[in-house]
């Protein structure tokens, strides 16, 4: 199930059409449906408001002004994990090892 923070995929007429994320799930005052927040990831960024029950929010499908909407979460795709950054103190290993001599630039220019 999609909850707050999760990143999903909009479709409508079963073709993409925006990325959104959960802002927030509350209860409506009509029994089993909820209000999700949705923050839409476009230019410019916009909120909206859907009143859904479980099983849309879950991703199934559904009609808003007579088109057909569905939303599905998106995950990260699986592969490697990316590599760490190298610490401060990694960088200050290295720069021990090089020769200490600095020359600035604005010397060289000079001369």
């Amino acid at each position: 199930m999609a909850t707050i923070g999760d990143v999903v995929l909009i479709y409508c007429e079963d073709q993409p059409a925006f990325f959104a994320r959960i802002e927030d799930i509350s209860n409506d005052r009509k029994r089993d449906w909820y209000q999700v927040r949705l923050l839409v990831l476009q230019i410019p960024l916009t909120e909206a408001v859907w009143i859904l029950r479980d099983e849309y929010i879950n991703g199934e499908a559904f009609t808003m002004n007579g088109r057909r909407i569905k939303m599905e979460k998106v995950t990260r795709p699986l592969g490697p994990e990316p590599e760490s950054l190298p610490s401060d103190s990694d960088f200050r290993k290295k720069d021990a090892a090089v020769n200490d001599k600095v020359i600035s630039i604005f010397d060289r220019k000079k001369g």
